[in-house]
């Protein structure tokens, strides 16, 4: 995607190839983060969207080459981007240098913890927001997977439609593997599998996962690998691996095997979490370790503990390790 030339805020974005059959309305959605849905669908229908100097409908399919004109719009949230804001230039310095890998078609960070992938609810910019108020070569970024705020660790994005494509396919054929570090509530002295599906359900306008009985459609298949690497009294170190990607679904497993995660104040044990704030735990004490798939090469990518779990670990008075 290219900014062919702009004239007084009025953008003309000429369509990559990699945006070809996307949908009008979502590839303005894209562009105007924060912007709303009925605010985008007026725009096109009164005219001040066009594609090739003419008129068009939202659902309209895009092809290569298209020259799409778009109008001056301002959301708050994008009024906060473009402010130049100390708060969102020290996220973007801090997110440049926590670059893992970055190639043509993709990049993987090593997501702070605290740090939303999207805005919304409350906060003004997210991760994806940040890095894409920096221009070129960010402005078409999607995720790939996510992360919950409270995760550090890999977080893969996509800089092409193409490639976002390519990688969704290999998640869906579960042919990457994501694997993570978390301290886990109580003794695991072997290997544990989790072969349990998923159900997500709204509480009160919270979001909350719950194991249940595979259906396929509301409630979907889960496969979660547990590992432990160090057993410390009355709690573990564990390597977990995940085949399936479903949301909170390490936290849920874990809690629904008696062994919730530290630090996990929607899914976990009260009085475990406080006498883990004491140790120096501030957060969920989970971390997307690294990344293995094959794009055309195989890529191996790692992140290292961060420094505020690590001080955790050496606080706590370790047993032999396995």
């Amino acid at each position: 995607m290219s900014n062919k030339s702009t004239h007084m805020g009025v953008q003309y974005i000429e369509v990559e190839p990699d945006r070809e059959g996307q949908r009008l309305d979502n590839f303005l959605a894209g562009i105007l983060r924060g912007v709303p849905r009925t605010l985008i669908y007026r725009i096109v229908r009164t005219g001040e969207v066009r594609v090739n100097k003419g008129r068009i409908r939202p659902a309209y399919k895009l092809q290569a080459g298209d020259i799409v004109r778009i109008p001056p719009v301002r959301s708050n949230e994008q009024i906060e981007l473009n402010s130049g804001s100390g708060a969102l230039q020290k996220v973007i310095s801090r997110l440049q240098d926590a670059i893992l890998f970055e190639g043509p078609d993709f990049m993987v960070l090593n997501k702070p913890a605290g740090l939303a992938v999207h805005g919304g609810s409350g906060l003004k910019f997210g991760l994806i927001e940040a890095l894409k108020s920096a221009g070129t070569p960010y402005a078409g970024l999607e995720l790939v997977h996510r992360l919950d705020r409270s995760t550090s660790g890999c977080l893969l994005l996509a800089k092409t439609r193409s490639c976002l494509q390519r990688l969704h396919t290999l998640i869906r054929e579960r042919k990457m593997e994501k694997h993570y570090f978390a301290l886990l509530q109580g003794e695991i002295r072997k290997p544990v599998t989790i072969d349990t599906a998923l159900s997500r359900r709204q509480r009160g306008g919270e979001r909350l996962v719950h194991v249940a009985e595979c259906d396929g459609v509301r409630n979907k298949e889960a496969l979660t690998f547990i590992e432990p690497k160090r057993v410390y009294a009355g709690k573990t170190l564990a390597l977990i691996r995940i085949d399936t990607g479903r949301t909170h679904q390490i936290r849920v497993h874990c809690a629904s095997i008696n062994h919730p995660l530290a630090g996990d104040e929607k899914y976990g044990d009260r009085e475990f979490n406080a006498y883990m704030r004491g140790l120096g735990l501030k957060r969920l004490f989970l971390h997307a370790a690294g990344l293995q798939f094959t794009l055309d090469e195989t890529f191996v990518i790692e992140a290292p503990l961060p420094d505020d779990l690590t001080t955790v670990l050496e606080n706590l008075d370790a047993r032999q390790p396995l």
